[in-house]
């Protein structure tokens, strides 16, 4: 056995909490196999080791769990909300005590660094507390009449059955995110991971029940997307759908649920510029460039996949980031190094691609640019100068460590290469000149922008993009009226 190996088989072994690794999707509150145990293994992308599987659910065992989720949402949206926000309340403490195991059951599947797994864990801690807080406060809008014999009144039901399925770089975030909004607005979910990371959401339901969600609430269902999301767009009970992941498959779960005129909230793909002028501080935006491209090893939404720097500092920017990227340490995710694994072989292979077709185009190896011997799926960060505009990597998102550099020299010049996207998501600038601050801030064509900084998301915050990046919102108030239809009531009086 390998030291790894060796390791990762401890890591398994020590949970405090061992049947917080469940091998069973949950469905209508009872945990279930699929027909003869058809399985999907899961595999540690940090050297292809086997963790474990999960049933392959069938299409008719999705449908079931719909049923029992629509058959759940009468008793549960007719719930108080303090009663709900109580429920979510003890399922965040659950969540919060059992944060060391969920991390580094994360690890194992998804390969971040250890901290960043504990920090997710955090940061999906906070979307339960959030909106647990949030569930009271549903019904704030009112209206004034406008005829004198009527009283008029407005307010948000559930919407119904909530579909949500979620990505693999976020495995558990990204369904706290969504389910909380939807429970605390009245609604049942059914959810559906990533095969590539589904423990990390099979943990969270086997905290959910133990928090007293009733049966039928919330409900985790492993197995192919073909299977188990199409029986989803398919139902009329499925009232909305909350997606994220790429564009490609947004648009295909756009058309999919056109027949049954399903709301839908997407957050899609992204290609974030990262614009740095000559007046910046320049040490403080090399540092945040850092941390836009290499949170999660590359494979985020919210990764700076261009970076335009104006020419006066352009050498000595890319030379100051070079020199940190030579520093950041590469491993697989129990060590907590820097940058982890990448989740599969296609992962690297897109890294590989991008890298050959910017330098076949004229770019400049800085540093990195090849696979690193840490294990399966490692590449090591790398920095890309003068990359001309018509390299891939400045019209595909890259999702991993590889930041591609390029000068420019007037604003109206880099805003339009900024804007140069479908897939408007987030922007970062870096400048300490007020007025171009407010110029750009309100022209660039993102549905986020930071300035002079990198972290802005956060439960309180309305996620998401524009044009391609997605629909709708998620997190703040915003993220829970989603899930909820508006009902006008307009009573005589006269």
């Amino acid at each position: 056995m390998s030291a790894l190996a060796a390791l990762e088989k401890t890591a398994l072994s020590a949970l405090r909490d061992p049947r917080l690794f469940r091998e069973y999707a949950y469905v209508g509150g009872r945990w279930i196999a699929a027909p003869g145990d058809a399985a999907i293994d899961v595999l540690n992308p940090s050297d292809g080791a086997r963790i474990g599987c999960v049933p392959a659910l069938t299409s008719a065992q999705a449908d079931e769990a719909i049923a029992a989720a629509h058959q759940a949402f009468t008793g549960w949206a007719a719930r108080l909300p303090q009663e709900r926000a109580e429920l979510l309340k003890r399922w965040h403490a659950l969540i919060v005590e059992a944060r060391e195991d969920l991390a580094h059951l994360m690890v194992l599947e998804q390969g971040k660094p250890l901290s960043e797994a504990r920090g997710e864990i955090d940061y999906a801690a906070s979307f339960v507390e959030f909106y647990a807080e949030e569930a009271k406060r549903l019904n704030v809008e009112s209206v004034t009449s406008h005829l004198t014999d009527a009283e008029m009144r407005i307010s948000r039901e559930p919407a119904g059955v909530a579909g949500l399925v979620t990505p693999w770089n976020f495995p558990s975030a990204m369904l706290t995110r969504k389910a909380a909004a939807a429970l605390a607005a009245g609604c049942t979910v059914v959810a559906h991971p990533s095969s590539e990371t589904p423990f990390s959401a099979l943990a969270l339901a086997e905290l959910s029940e133990r928090a007293g969600l009733p049966a039928g609430v919330f409900n985790v269902l492993t197995g192919k997307a073909a299977e188990v999301v199409g029986a989803m767009t398919a139902s009329r009970h499925v009232r909305i759908v909350s997606f994220t992941g790429s564009t490609e498959i947004g648009r295909l779960l756009y058309g999919q649920s056109a027949p049954t005129v399903k709301k839908l909230v997407m957050e899609l793909g992204g290609h974030a510029p990262f614009i740095a002028f000559a007046d910046c501080d320049l040490e403080r935006a090399v540092e945040s460039a850092i941390t836009a491209k290499f949170a999660t090893s590359g494979q985020d939404c919210l990764a700076a996949n261009r970076f335009y720097i104006e020419r006066p500092i352009y050498e000595a920017f890319v030379e100051a980031f070079a020199e940190k990227v030579r520093t950041l340490t590469v491993g697989q995710g129990l060590e907590d190094p820097d940058i982890g694994p990448l989740i599969n072989a296609r992962a690297l292979k897109k890294q590989e691609e991008h890298v050959a077709d910017a330098l076949e185009k004229g770019a400049r190896l800085v540093a990195g640019g090849k696979e690193a011997n840490a294990g399966e799926n490692f590449f090591l960060p790398t920095v890309l100068a003068d990359v001309p505009e018509n390299a891939l990597i400045f019209h595909e998102e890259t999702f991993g460590p590889v930041a591609a550099f390029a000068p420019f020299d007037a604003e109206d010049e880099v805003l339009a290469r900024a804007n140069d996207t479908e897939t408007g998501l987030v922007a970062y600038l870096h400048t300490r000149d007020s007025g171009r601050i407010a110029r750009l801030s309100r022209a660039l064509e993102f549905g986020m922008v930071a300035v002079n900084r990198t972290k802005i998301t956060g439960a309180p915050i309305p996620f998401g993009g524009i044009k391609q990046a997605g629909l709708g919102r998620e997190g703040s108030r915003m993220g829970m009226e989603e899930f909820t239809n508006v009902k006008y009531v307009c009573r005589d009086i006269g």
